[in-house]
């Protein structure tokens, strides 16, 4: 009871933020390019710093072998919910154009701006290296996978006049995974984690931006969705179903069975965290992939913001389930 009552009042500090966001966007505080220049400064900057320290600050190489045993069930959880998601496109012969948005729905989730701030209020700093896990697997699945599977689902080019695409690296390698991975290099060659202290001091300060920016980002983002317009299609409700209970749902079997098969004691934590992180919100970029690929803009950004709106509700759910396994 605890923990649900724990869970309750985080999402509504996220609500809270959220919605002061939404309010003075409503309100005329922020002009049109604002939530864009918030976006540059979180995912390029304020992220980066973020996870930087934190590995310096939580991780031990010694630790970092249990980081790897982790990976193992996300990566798995993905192949599977692709395998899921492509079955449901073609058993219920889901129309051209949203069928790519589809199975990046139910797969990718938004880890960076509801994921990070979601885990930092449930579960604190101490958790940040097993939210990199679900992070990383993330990234490599969207951009590297999901992003084709949008291009490849434009209706206005036939099958046989499909360009080829090539691996996009600057998309597949982000200025948060490169900090990440400055980070673990930093972190095995031994160098000093707290020297010069200003420069720690400077960087702790700028990730300290992250989880405020990115719920006012949202709150923004929602607004200028517009509330009103949600539709409760078929699709849309499968786009729902897939993230917040398949997702999840998979993760939670793969590591309850898994893990004692394959002998991996995975801390409850980093266990909360991968579950709790399967279950967030869709990816907030699927509207411009959709617009790119020539794809359903309106049923993507349908999903996305119900889906925002929704994991208000998903998430003491699902805390509340996790105290049972």
């Amino acid at each position: 009871m605890d923990t649900f009552l724990t869970s309750v009042s985080s999402v509504i500090v996220i609500v809270l933020i959220m919605a002061l966001g939404f309010i003075l966007r409503k309100f005329g505080w922020f002009s049109d390019s604002f939530a864009g220049n918030i976006s540059n400064l979180i995912t390029k900057i304020a992220l980066p710093a973020s996870i930087f320290v934190s590995v310096q600050e939580h991780l031990t190489r010694d630790s970092l072998r249990s980081l790897g045993e982790g990976l193992i069930f996300p990566a798995l959880g993905v192949i599977i919910g692709y395998l899921i998601a492509y079955l449901v496109v073609k058993v219920l012969k889901v129309c051209p154009g949203r069928r790519g948005i589809l199975m990046n729905a139910i797969v990718n989730a938004n880890t960076i701006f509801i994921g990070m701030p979601l885990n930092n209020a449930l579960f604190g700093a101490k958790a940040m290296p097993y939210f990199l896990i679900y992070y990383l697997i993330n990234t490599v699945s969207t951009w590297a996978f999901g992003i084709f599977l949008i291009y490849n689902d434009d209706p206005t080019v036939d099958k046989a006049n499909k360009q080829k695409r090539k691996l996009n690296w600057q998309k597949l390698l982000p200025m948060p995974l490169v900090g990440f991975v400055v980070a673990i290099i930093w972190l095995l060659l031994g160098l000093p984690n707290d020297q010069p202290s200003f420069a720690f001091q400077a960087l702790s300060y700028v990730g300290n931006l992250v989880t405020p920016l990115s719920l006012i980002y949202i709150g923004i983002v929602l607004c200028d969705a517009g509330l009103n317009n949600f539709k409760f299609d078929r699709d849309s409700v499968l786009a729902l179903m897939g993230r917040f209970v398949l997702s999840p749902v998979v993760l939670i079997l793969l590591i309850k069975f898994g893990a004692p098969i394959l002998h991996f004691d995975l801390p409850h934590l980093m266990q909360q965290t991968l579950v709790v992180q399967s279950a967030t919100p869709m990816l907030a970029v699927l509207p411009i992939l959709a617009d790119e690929a020539h794809g359903d803009v309106k049923y993507a950004t349908n999903i996305v913001v119900m889906s925002t709106v929704l994991f208000i509700v998903v998430v003491p759910i699902l805390m509340g389930i996790l105290q049972f396994i």
